[in-house]
């Protein structure tokens, strides 16, 4: 029997007999979500574990679960900021909670047991996906399969747990959930934003049947790759009258398929207690203090308000917390709009604000997506000094707009700054108005057709003019001085 995916991502069998028929799908993710914090959980060690490359740096003996030693008060900071989020997926905040040992045998837990809370937040929501709690808890150490090595500098630090309901249906509605989930953490400021260290475990289920759980996906895509692999293994045993059964499997990035790790363990299985060392923990006064951040939506709003940007692209930039951050330091950025040519500083921010807004969402995005990275893949070579130097070529009208994108075509592999190629190319917009009706009169001299289509009504055949016109000036001449003379020119 053959199978595809459909293009919701729900499986269809090919068959004539079951053509049509789609899978019920049900997916729910558990995000694990490191928070940016001077010290660990329960001790006082760094956290800056994924800045060292030296492993077993950052411990103690909290952290290492030695024998007979107590924890210390749990981070205040961590916590609120644990608070924050839960507040910001639209949580009922518990008002007291208890600190639970949760007992498991793996490698990167020293102590045999995680410290996690009790939910902190629950019954949330985030554009129709169900948020059921969000717990703050230890990280576990770092285990390396393939060395059979841990780092335990990892462990002990502070982690959010956000666990959603299974109101995903495909692996294009769990990555869109999930991209938006990590746009509105990124809001707090609160997070550590390291490419890989943010995880995530997704459960899995087709048909009502066991719910598969593939731990640690680290990527987006990784996740979408694994869940297309997994919908379709679970699918396949179903059409030999099987079924799979509830268990942990894991993701291999190099053969995009999941393998078996371990039966999946149940609540009874970990054995959780109250931890005996940790007094309970209300929530009620650290909640009615937490002042929430601006939001995506709040953001949205303030953009078209401050600086008159289109309603579309102040939707696409606040999508994504980084070119948002991007479009107002550039926009606000004295120096960038000092260097503009033209108008009094008000004026010079909303032009600015124009194309900065119209170029990122639309050329820049554009030339990342074909390349298939993000703005912060290490691929990318732009920055904001990049960005706010293209622009201001742009409206100084040194440059074409194509010439333009071919620069950016340019600076996104290698970095330059687009000035530096404009003059090392002598990409300058050709605006001399002597150069360019010579330039014109050659063309309408070689396209004599062209001319006499266009007295005769074919206004298209303009088009054609200009068209040559920009080719004999290597797209260089300026686009609107080039109507004005071929007007004067043609008789218009």
């Amino acid at each position: 029997m053959n199978q595809t995916l459909s293009p919701s991502g729900n499986i269809e069998t090919g068959t004539k007999k079951e053509e049509g028929k789609i899978y019920d799908v049900k997916i729910g993710l558990e995000i694990h979500i490191p928070i940016k914090t001077k010290e660990k959980l329960f001790c006082d060690c760094p956290t800056n574990y994924y800045e060292i490359s030296e492993p077993n740096v950052n411990i103690c003996p909290v952290c290492t679960g030695m024998p007979g030693i107590k924890p210390y008060p749990i981070n205040s900071e961590g916590l609120k900021s644990v608070v924050m989020l839960a507040k910001l997926l639209n949580c009922k905040i518990n008002e007291k909670i208890f600190v639970k040992r949760k007992h498991y045998n793996y490698p990167d837990l020293p102590s045999g047991y995680q410290r996690t809370s009790e939910p902190i937040g629950v019954d949330g929501n985030l554009n129709n996906v169900g948020i059921w709690e969000v717990h703050i808890e230890e990280d576990p150490g770092k285990y390396d399969l393939n060395y059979r090595r841990v780092d335990y500098s990892r462990s002990g630090t502070v982690l959010a747990e956000i666990v959603s309901a299974p109101d995903m249906h495909s692996p294009e509605e769990a990555r869109n959930f999930l991209k938006e989930l990590i746009n509105l953490v990124k809001y707090t400021n609160r997070t550590v934003d390291v490419g890989g260290v943010m995880r995530a475990d997704v459960n899995v289920s087709i048909e009502g049947g066991a719910r598969v759980e593939i731990k640690n996906v680290n990527s987006q895509k990784g996740m979408v790759k694994a869940l297309k692999y997994e919908i379709l293994r679970q699918k396949n045993l179903k059409s030999v009258g099987s079924e799979a059964k509830m268990e942990t499997r894991g993701y291999d990035e190099n053969q995009m398929l999941t393998v078996p790790l371990r039966t999946k363990e149940t609540a009874d299985d970990y054995r959780y207690l109250p931890d005996p060392d940790i007094p309970p923990i209300y929530l009620k006064e650290i909640s009615e203090k937490i002042v929430l951040p601006e939001t995506p939506q709040s953001r949205k709003k303030r953009l078209i308000s401050k600086y008159s940007i289109r309603d579309d692209y102040a939707d696409i930039l606040v999508r994504n917390k980084e070119l948002a951050d991007i479009f107002e330091e550039i926009v606000s950025h004295d120096k960038f709009i000092a260097s503009l040519s033209f108008g009094d500083f008000k004026n010079s921010v909303f032009k600015m604000a124009e194309i900065s807004s119209s170029w990122i969402c639309r050329e820049v995005l554009r030339q990342l997506n074909y390349r298939d990275i993000e703005w912060n893949d290490e691929k990318n070579k732009l920055n904001k000094k990049i960005l706010a130097d293209l622009f201001v070529l742009l409206l100084d009208n040194q440059i074409t707009e194509n010439t333009g994108k071919k620069i950016l075509e340019m600076v996104i592999d290698s970095g330059e700054l687009p000035s530096d190629i404009v003059e090392k190319e002598n990409l300058m917009t050709e605006s001399n108005d002597d150069v360019l009706k010579n330039i014109i009169n050659d063309v309408l001299a070689k396209n004599q057709k062209a001319v006499d289509d266009y007295k005769n009504g074919n206004k298209s055949s303009l088009n054609f003019l200009v068209g040559q016109i920009m080719r004999n000036t290597k797209g260089k001449a300026d686009n609107k001085k080039v109507r004005e003379i071929l007007d004067r020119k043609l008789g218009n």
